[in-house]
């Protein structure tokens, strides 16, 4: 038979990934088996992110992290009977002149937003908290509804990207709940 390099290499990749350990992140093995073909999955950890309360948050960019962490924590809806409660604050935008042209006026802005938040359980106690950064650019154009446009877009993709670190912090968090629960020895 006649093998083909790409066919070696994707088979060799595919032998290093499955002996590295890798495991998803949103669920875990009922099975003390290696594969996790079996169709036995524990989606406790999708439930428990399910289960958290998304705070309402100022202005349009706390609106946007807001719809991205719904859309991405609880897809099928608001919590009835919510277990946690996330809170996001503090937003902060910085942005900084590049690109500096001989007249000193920029043609390309730097933006950086931060963000606080806190997950907290119905007791109010906090359980994990943190900052989230997104980092983008955009370019000055000389036509003015270009350039409101591209900021509206960067505003936009850093609600996307913070509302991206939050869920898998959230993700992370839980995963780490799940398998303390399961391995009670390792801790």
């Amino acid at each position: 038979m006649f093998y083909s390099k790409k066919n070696i290499a994707a088979a060799a990749l595919f032998a290093l990934i499955a002996g590295c350990g890798f495991e998803p992140l949103y669920v875990e093995k009922k099975t003390s088996g290696d594969w996790y073909y079996d169709n036995e999955f524990d989606t406790g950890i999708i439930e428990e992110m399910a289960s958290v309360k998304v705070e309402l948050i100022q202005d349009r960019i706390g609106q946007l992290i807001r719809n991205d962490l719904l859309d991405k924590l609880s897809p099928k809806g608001q919590p009835k009977h919510p277990k946690y409660y996330l809170k996001v604050t503090n937003i902060k935008k910085q942005e900084i002149d590049q690109a500096l042209r001989n007249d000193i006026t920029a043609t390309r802005k730097k933006v950086i937003y931060t963000v606080s938040y806190v997950l907290k359980n119905k007791e109010h106690s906090n359980l994990i908290g943190g900052n989230s950064v997104a980092y983008l650019g955009y370019d000055i154009l000389r036509d003015p509804y270009s350039t409101t446009f591209a900021q509206k877009k960067i505003e936009k993709n850093a609600a996307k990207i913070i509302a991206n670190d939050i869920s898998l912090r959230l993700g992370a968090y839980f995963h780490s709940l799940q398998t303390k629960r399961g391995n009670p020895d390792e801790y």
